[in-house]
């Protein structure tokens, strides 16, 4: 699947210590091989239609939506912050 990102999605990885970065390029990797891959734990987000959650790290979130054959990455960050704002 292609993965693009927003322009949010962007400026929240900008702001993430070097090795957040590295777990969330790896699970931005298998996102794009199996949106389904076990060990990101994906799941539809309560009361959001179309948003799912992702987890590169025990304190990490990243939030995307399905788009046909693309997955549109929205916002990563630290699990209370992504979520108010995915």
């Amino acid at each position: 699947m292609k993965v693009v990102f927003t322009e949010l999605f962007e400026q929240a990885y900008e702001k993430l210590a070097s090795a957040e970065k590295r777990s969330v390029r790896k699970a931005l990797a298998l996102l794009g091989d199996n949106p389904k891959y076990p060990g990101l734990r994906v799941r539809k987000m309560e009361g959001k239609q179309h948003i799912w959650e992702a987890r590169p790290s025990k304190r990490l979130r990243m939030t995307f939506e399905m788009i046909g054959e693309t997955i549109v990455v929205r916002n990563v960050g630290q699990h209370d912050k992504v979520l108010k704002r995915p």
